[in-house]
């Protein structure tokens, strides 16, 4: 999922008993207008994401460790934000992308081997490029990724080589 799709899920939005996170609206930020929701991209953006054994207990922690803010901020008629940055608030896309940025420069200042330029957007690129050296079908990354064309999914998130393909 996007970054700004991941910023706008809400409680109602993940369902721990049918392991499933239901896509359908990103939460962005422009200086002049604020915080708002606006729909996916496109269609296809909206979608209901299984959640694999590892993503159901990252969610379900995330779900019980989620502290209650004094005030649930309200946004566009949306509240229960899953995602809270230290004063409360619903953590917007850039300040997510912040805290991966600090996470790697903490990590190189401890660890001799670094580690590259990681992004959430970067994460989206191996989560795609992984699931298809797995087996997955473009098609199912297709919905899964939530493109509308196919050949988005297949050119421009799936990074295979030679070695892959010789496998």
């Amino acid at each position: 999922m996007t970054k700004a799709e991941f910023c706008g899920l809400t409680l109602k939005d993940i369902d721990l008993e049918k392991r499933t996170i239901n896509v359908n609206h990103q939460l962005q930020y422009v200086g002049n207008k604020g915080k708002y929701i606006e729909k996916t991209k496109t269609e296809a953006g909206t979608r209901v994401l299984p959640m694999s054994d590892e993503v159901y207990a990252a969610f379900k922690r995330v779900v019980q460790n989620r502290k209650k803010p004094k005030v649930e901020e309200m946004i566009d008629g949306y509240t229960g934000f899953l995602f809270l940055d230290r004063r409360g608030k619903p953590m917007m896309p850039y300040q997510w992308e912040k805290r991966f940025q600090h996470t790697v420069e903490k990590y190189n200042k401890i660890y001799r081997v670094q580690l590259p330029k990681i992004t959430p957007h970067v994460c989206r690129h191996t989560f795609c490029t992984n699931a298809a050296k797995r087996g997955i079908s473009v098609e199912t990354l297709k919905y899964l990724m939530g493109h509308t064309d196919i050949s988005v999914t297949s050119n421009v998130y799936t990074h295979l080589k030679l070695e892959d393909a010789q496998r």
